[in-house]
């Protein structure tokens, strides 16, 4: 059992894979990684990956100020492009039905340490895994080991939440597409 705040839902495999947000940081980091398998075409799952531009879909009371995320895919959205916000990152690369891929800016990144973060959605079976890597600066003080493990634990929660959420919403919508 993991009790880092590190992993959730993810194989030894999936921990120990390469993924596009290694080696943005310029610090040493950790890796944070969790996972959830989708029973949907990964062409779903990565369209509420995209939705992820629109609203947080995790616990809104507390990361979309009392809003609610919608629960259906956001008409027209715009596509994404490299330089736009994503969640509170900047995107930095993407690939249409594989990857999102974004740091943290440099104003919050100079408060809490250096950050990358990859959403990756990869076949499995009938349906797709969703997995997101998280790189998170390491840091040597007493405080800020602290820190960073209550925030590897905060993010736990609201990752797993939120990946819950696109589950359910991208299982939801490939059973309506199949019927």
């Amino acid at each position: 059992m993991n009790f880092t705040g590190r992993v959730w839902g993810a194989t030894a495999a999936e921990q120990e894979a390469h993924y596009p947000c290694d080696g943005l940081l310029s610090v040493p980091h950790e890796g944070w990684i969790r996972a959830v398998d989708v029973a949907a075409p990964c062409a779903t799952v990565f369209r509420w990956v995209h939705q992820l531009a629109v609203a947080p879909y995790s616990y809104d009371w507390i990361d979309f100020r009392g809003r609610r995320s919608p629960d259906r895919l956001t008409p027209g959205l715009a596509p994404l492009e490299v330089g736009q916000r994503f969640l509170v990152f900047d995107l930095v690369d993407f690939a249409t039905d594989k990857h999102v891929t974004g740091v943290l800016p440099a104003e919050p990144a100079r408060r809490h340490g250096q950050m990358a973060v990859s959403y990756v959605v990869v076949p499995h079976g009938d349906g797709c895994r969703l997995l997101v890597k998280v790189a998170s600066e390491t840091r040597r003080s007493p405080v800020r080991r602290l820190q960073r493990r209550l925030l590897a634990w905060g993010d736990l929660v609201m990752m797993r939440k939120q990946l819950l959420t696109l589950k359910k919403f991208a299982e939801r919508d490939a059973a309506a597409e199949r019927h």
